[in-house]
């Protein structure tokens, strides 16, 4: 008599899309404000970066465990994806880079201030149309020769990849708005919120042109959708979507601190439910699933074993982070 293993797909399935969430979340709110660093009134810029001071770096922590996730326990989707999108990871990661180097030098060059203040926001401007643009590529699929990419070097680069660009940078500024509502008040606040309204706008649009875009791209998508009894059992997703967005919008015309930020958070996450469900069950869309494109059953056991203990210590730790520095940031005081 044999006894079947169990599957540690799904368990591995919900950590790396946890971790994923819980990046584009966390270090989406501090990219939004890079970005929104450009249009803020020049005496109010060093707040901007002094709200997100305490958190920024760790925040990336969820994308370490994203990318060396895949690889360890999707190998397949690993090779086939990063060859596919090398050029957007690649600007990416510089993005990144150069986003904190100029965070720590505009404090530690006087001189050179003004050019570090501009990569911060260039910086965080490149990371997040990079990762909207592999977002994009990753919907459309790739061409797949057996186990390798078979497709050119800029197959990427499509209009809808360009879309979903812009969308993310959007939707990451409209998640630094919020942060800035919560962390800041007085002057600098009340432009947030306009800075919020305008994002929102291009949030909206971006949720609405992607949803009718994407089951144009896949037959099977559009039937994932609209197909009989399926059009019925997932309609909440749009619908939830469309209150989540009315009270994203009367929350930033109001004076409630905490509403547009958690209103973005909404908006997000019913727009991962809706990529994850046209998606589902492919990681490589199209030609691989997931359990397809896993490692073997021991590999992830013994990965669980380790990610199941460092788990709650980065979740401890990054909630910690973010009890202490609670509160306002003020010039003068710093967080109360």
């Amino acid at each position: 008599m044999t006894s079947m293993a169990l599957d540690l797909v799904p368990i591995w399935t919900l950590i790396l899309g946890a971790g994923v969430f819980f990046y584009v979340l966390l270090d989406g709110f501090d990219l939004g404000v890079g970005i929104l660093w450009g249009f803020a009134p020049e005496p109010s810029r060093d707040l901007l970066m002094n709200s997100i001071a305490p958190v920024w770096d760790g925040n990336e922590t969820w994308l370490i465990l994203g990318g060396v996730g895949l690889l360890a326990v999707f190998p397949l989707a690993f090779a086939i994806i990063i060859p596919a999108v090398y050029f957007p990871i690649l600007a990416m990661l510089l993005g990144l880079v150069f986003r904190g180097v100029a965070f720590e030098f505009r404090f530690k060059q006087p001189q050179l201030r003004q050019f570090w203040a501009n990569g911060f926001c260039l910086g965080s401007t490149v990371a997040a149309f990079s990762q909207g643009a592999v977002l994009g590529a990753l919907i459309q699929g790739f061409k797949v020769d057996g186990r390798n990419f078979a497709g050119g070097s800029f197959d990427w680069l499509t209009p809808f990849s360009v879309l979903t660009g812009a969308a993310l940078m959007a939707g990451y500024a409209l998640l630094g708005a919020g942060w800035l509502i919560m962390k800041t008040d007085g002057a600098l606040q009340a432009w947030a919120r306009r800075m919020g309204r305008i994002c929102f706008g291009g949030v909206l649009a971006a949720i609405g042109i992607v949803s009718i875009w994407t089951p144009l791209l896949d037959p099977a998508i559009a039937n994932r959708w609209f197909a009989w009894p399926n059009i019925i059992l997932l309609a909440p997703i749009p619908l939830i979507t469309l209150a989540i967005a009315a009270l994203e919008w009367r929350s930033l015309n109001r004076d409630g601190n905490a509403g547009p930020f958690a209103g973005a958070m909404g908006l997000f996450l019913m727009s991962y439910l809706g990529i994850a469900i046209s998606l589902w069950p492919f990681i490589v869309p199209r030609h691989y699933t997931l359990w397809d494109a896993a490692s073997a059953p021991s590999t992830q056991a013994f990965l669980l074993v380790g990610t199941l203990v460092l788990l709650p210590v980065i979740i401890t730790y990054t909630a910690w982070s973010y009890w202490v520095f609670r509160g306002k940031v003020r010039s003068d005081i710093g967080y109360h």
